[in-house]
């Protein structure tokens, strides 16, 4: 077996932008616990500010509050849309009555975060829910049981002699790919007239793949590849390839990504025709060969993703959605590479 150059830290790449002001993934895997992390953006975001000046004028008129009962995030994305337009173009004076009208509803912590950050600010008197909601459909469950637990969530439809009275349905901003599980969820027809609760969504922001990605991606392998080649030039040399992680954490840019790897012909059709390539060490890259270039996603639909339509079987399908969760994934692939390495000593 020809020896391979040894390289101090395990290379992973991090297919996202780098959080601020801390990206957890950052402190995870830092180069005191043995990797060398590097973040390449994948996406970027485009808002609309033709609905986003929609949401203004309800706000600006307060019909905000008669229109709806309040308003449901699940992006961070959707969020700093909606937080932008309100701190630069709205302000405390038009938003803080309204707050006595309006509930707020996020999923997971970091969206809440920056909701609640907002919102303490701009609507003072309004509840903020969704904290501990790590999904569409726990964010829903929760929704059910607090709005339709509120008293304000009505509105007198036909004046004073109609009696007739209609819950306000949730303003729901979105991206222009998203899941439509809370809506189906919120409006059930298996649910009971007077528990469902309407919802209206509106595209505050769209999505697309960086031009400069492919082009980023590649910069940084050859980064590593050099160091490589500078470590042949020293004399470290190793029987084995080099472990590399590459992580996803969207479908978006997965073709791309796999024909940089040298996993995808640059011509190759999104479907395949073929049977699945193997996960690891069994897989080759015609690019790369000097690394054993493991993949790993963030939650099941880009795994599915990557199966499906291009017939590449990840190394490893991260439970949670988090720094940890992605550890208990790839912990035992890379214990067990090391121990190939001491073996070979």
């Amino acid at each position: 077996m020809s020896l391979l150059p040894v390289t101090k830290g395990i290379p992973i790449y991090f297919l996202k932008t780098k959080s601020t002001p801390h990206d957890g993934y950052e402190e995870y895997f830092s180069p005191s616990k043995g990797f060398k992390p590097c973040f390449i953006p994948v996406l970027e975001h485009k808002f609309n500010h033709n609905n986003l000046q929609k949401v203004k004028d309800l706000i600006l008129s307060g019909a905000v509050a008669k229109q709806y009962g309040g308003i449901i995030f699940t992006s961070q994305r959707a969020v700093e849309g909606f937080s932008r337009m309100v701190q630069d173009e709205v302000g405390k004076n038009h938003t803080v009555t309204l707050s006595h009208s309006l509930s707020f509803y996020s999923v997971g912590p970091a969206t809440y975060r920056s909701l609640k950050s907002l919102c303490d600010v701009y609507f003072p008197h309004s509840q903020v829910i969704g904290e501990e909601a790590g999904t569409g459909e726990k964010l829903s469950g929760l929704i059910l049981a607090h709005y339709n637990g509120l008293q304000r969530n009505t509105s007198d439809e036909n004046g004073p002699s109609g009696g007739i009275r209609k819950k306000l349905p949730l303003l729901f901003l979105v991206g222009e790919q998203h899941r439509d599980i809370i809506p189906k969820t919120l409006m059930s027809p298996s649910l009971d007239e007077e528990e469902r609760i309407g919802v209206v969504t509106m595209v505050v922001y769209e999505t697309g793949v960086m031009e400069s990605f492919g082009q980023d991606f590649v910069a940084a392998l050859k980064k590593e590849e050099q160091a490589n080649n500078a470590n042949i030039s020293a004399g470290n040399m190793s029987p084995h390839k080099q472990l590399m992680w590459v992580v996803v954490f969207s479908p978006s840019g997965c073709k791309v990504m796999l024909q940089h790897l040298g996993l995808l012909e640059e011509d190759q059709p999104g479907e395949h025709t073929s049977s699945v390539q193997p996960p690891g060490k069994n897989r080759t890259s015609s690019r790369w060969p000097r690394f054993d270039c493991r993949i790993a996603t963030i939650g099941p639909t880009t795994r599915d993703h990557l199966v499906s339509n291009f017939a590449v079987q990840p190394d490893v399908c991260a439970e949670k959605p988090s720094p940890d969760g992605l550890w208990e994934g790839i912990e035992p692939i890379i214990e067990e590479w090391k121990r190939s390495r001491e073996q070979d000593r």
